[in-house]
């Protein structure tokens, strides 16, 4: 009978889950060229192979729990900086810094490589629903702002993060781009839109 490492049962299996999962996303943020062997994320996991087929039938089956889980944790991250920010202008400020964050942190790399071993549906709608789950609060802060067309102020700050997102992965130092996004965005966000 395997050892129980947690005072329950169900414990047990949902710390396993977890880490097979993070096992899963290291292995992809380290080679994003190819899905990880079921082999190699037990290993990672510090677990027999043979026990990862309790939790996951199959690769694909465990490259769509990861999806399941990436997206949503993503989401929930920016939501919360929004949230435990003050103003409007501040909570995008937090959008643009919690998202350049995500990307410093690998994020970005695994969601990457993520679409290319698991294109389909599942994924697509992830994706989608992500994007509108963060697409609404920044709208709505930059409603509160009374600005003329958010919906089109908001894109124009999406491409800022892109743009920083870019620079941040080809190795510019994370730190330095977040405070240049700050320096960009800040007076804009904080001052109010020029007449």
């Amino acid at each position: 009978m395997p050892r129980i490492l947690a005072p329950t049962v169900a414990e047990h299996r949902a710390a396993q889950h977890r880490a097979l999962l993070d096992a899963a996303r290291a292995i992809l943020a380290e080679d994003s060229g190819q899905a990880p062997s079921l082999a190699a994320v037990a290993s990672r996991a510090g677990l027999a192979r043979t026990s990862v087929y309790e939790y996951f039938r199959s690769r694909q089956d465990l490259l769509d729990a990861l999806v399941a889980d990436v997206f949503p944790r993503w989401s929930a991250r920016v939501s919360d900086a929004m949230a435990a920010a003050g103003a409007p202008g501040e909570q995008v400020l937090a959008y643009v810094d919690a998202n350049l964050r995500l990307v410093a942190d690998g994020e970005h790399a695994v969601a990457r490589a993520l679409a290319a071993v698991a294109p389909g549906q599942h994924l697509d709608t992830s994706t989608r629903t992500m994007h509108e789950q963060l697409s609404t609060p920044l709208v709505e802060a930059l409603t509160a702002l009374n600005l003329p067309d958010p919906a089109t102020t908001a894109e124009l700050i999406n491409s800022v993060v892109y743009a920083a997102s870019r620079l941040i992965e080809s190795g510019d130092d994370p730190r330095t781009i977040r405070r240049r996004a700050d320096e960009l965005l800040a007076p804009f966000l904080l001052g109010g839109p020029s007449p």
